[in-house]
């Protein structure tokens, strides 16, 4: 089995060297040479664009910013479809629009080209150690053959209904990681407006009900004042985007959703997009004067 990989951003190049130690021939894209020529030393082909791509390789894996960009890369000038046939698979690991993931999957289907929509969670350090989650739409019959290849890549690979259904689980899990982290900022914040140590505080309830891995991942940045991105701002607001977009088209009101997405435009608007999302409990520093900042 030959891969086709497009998109070696942040996430997707080590994502595509796992696929290389696993053992898998590589046919690579992206618009950064460098990115390509770094994988070419470790034994990768380079392609063009996504037609030459898909002349090469058997599956072709996408790992894009946003719904636009997989649309451009699958059915666009020069795109994946210009040359793939029938026995193509394309497996969008990005994170996008579900509504997009359906109309991108009918569009190549029409031309035989079976479609998985599979977004991953984890970030970068479980891209770089292979541990990612991947949650999955689509055919069964065709998750079940690249299961073992999306393995390589993830410690957890689950499939989650017909197509869009793994970008309708990936915009789950964005929901519940901004209203933890949300709340989290909010409630340390109350702990040291109301005089008490959050750090503390945060000691004192981790074990508990309230404990999570959120709050342990995010609990100690905000008490050091570490926004170094691990996941930024800007992504969260695309995914955030991507969930009123699609909670609008079934007619769902989400109203904590809608809340974070305004509080993360707040943050942006303080030129903080590039921060890692525990920036949120600045939106806090700033409303309340005060800081949980650890001098």
């Amino acid at each position: 089995m030959k891969v086709g990989f497009i998109g070696l951003g942040i996430m997707g190049k080590p994502m595509s060297k796992n696929l290389l130690k696993a053992g898998y021939e590589l046919v690579v894209n992206d618009h950064n040479k460098s990115s390509m020529d770094e994988l070419a030393a470790l034994g990768a082909e380079k392609a063009a664009n996504g037609a030459e791509v898909a002349r090469k390789a058997d599956v072709i894996i996408t790992m894009l910013p946003n719904s636009p960009h997989v649309r451009d890369v699958c059915l666009g000038e020069g795109g994946i479809a210009e040359t793939a046939t029938d026995k193509t698979v394309v497996i969008d690991m990005s994170s996008i629009d579900p509504v997009q993931s359906k109309a991108i999957a009918a569009e190549l289907a029409k031309k035989g080209i079976d479609m998985l929509d599979c977004p991953v969670s984890g970030g970068e350090p479980k891209a770089i150690d292979g541990t990612l989650s991947v949650m999955c739409g689509g055919k069964k019959e065709t998750w079940d053959k690249y299961y073992d290849m999306l393995k390589t890549m993830a410690g957890s690979v689950v499939y989650v209904g017909p197509i869009g259904s793994g970008n309708v689980a990936k915009l789950a899990n964005q929901m519940i990681v901004a209203t933890n982290i949300g709340i989290l900022a909010e409630a340390l914040t109350f702990a040291k407006k109301a005089g008490t140590d959050p750090e503390l505080v945060y000691q004192a309830i981790r074990g508990g009900l309230a404990g999570s891995t959120v709050m342990d991942a995010k609990a100690p940045m905000m008490l050091a004042g570490n926004y170094k991105p691990g996941f930024r701002i800007d992504l969260h607001i695309k995914d955030m985007t991507n969930v009123l977009n699609a909670a609008h088209a079934i007619n769902m009101p989400v109203p904590l959703a809608a809340h974070m997405m305004e509080v993360m435009q707040e943050l942006k608007n303080h030129d903080e997009g590039g921060c890692d999302h525990d920036d949120i409990v600045r939106y806090y520093e700033r409303m309340t004067g005060v800081s949980i900042v650890k001098k």
